[in-house]
């Protein structure tokens, strides 16, 4: 079974990190399993409440570091998105399907010293998005 480091927001700001070994974005629910020192923790996790999941390299990032939030070059593929969330964050990347009908969608950053490989973006947390070559501006 194929296991995922993850950083779970929330929309009320909460965090978790963990790992996780069963996240479907068609699933309601997933869970992750939070170590706290020798002890490993199982903590059910509802889609609905959460602004995104980030799939990272590391539980620390850099905090030194200032993730680009511009395309400065060529993509990896998928189109163009810059997604504004109601708490005030932008992320500028790629998508292969954003459909806001949808629960949510797959985020790809277009820095690629990113600390995130891929993100599960929750539609409810989204307030606005730009597309294509509008998320260029």
């Amino acid at each position: 079974m194929l296991s995922n480091k993850v950083v779970v927001r929330y929309k009320n700001g909460a965090v978790l990190k963990g790992i996780t070994t069963d996240f479907n974005p068609e699933k309601p629910v997933f869970h992750i399993q939070i170590k706290t020192g020798e002890k490993v923790n199982l903590r059910e996790v509802r889609i609905e409440h959460l602004k995104a999941v980030f799939f990272v390299k590391t539980y620390e990032g850099n905090r030194d570091y200032e993730e680009k939030k511009c395309f400065d070059g060529p993509t990896s593929g998928g189109i163009k998105i810059k997604i504004f969330f109601i708490d005030g964050e932008m992320l500028v990347g790629t998508t292969n399907g954003y459909k806001p009908d949808k629960t949510g969608f797959w985020f790809f950053p277009a820095d690629r010293g990113s600390n995130n490989v891929r993100v599960f973006i929750v539609n409810s947390a989204v307030k606005g998005v730009k597309i294509g070559i509008d998320a260029d501006r």
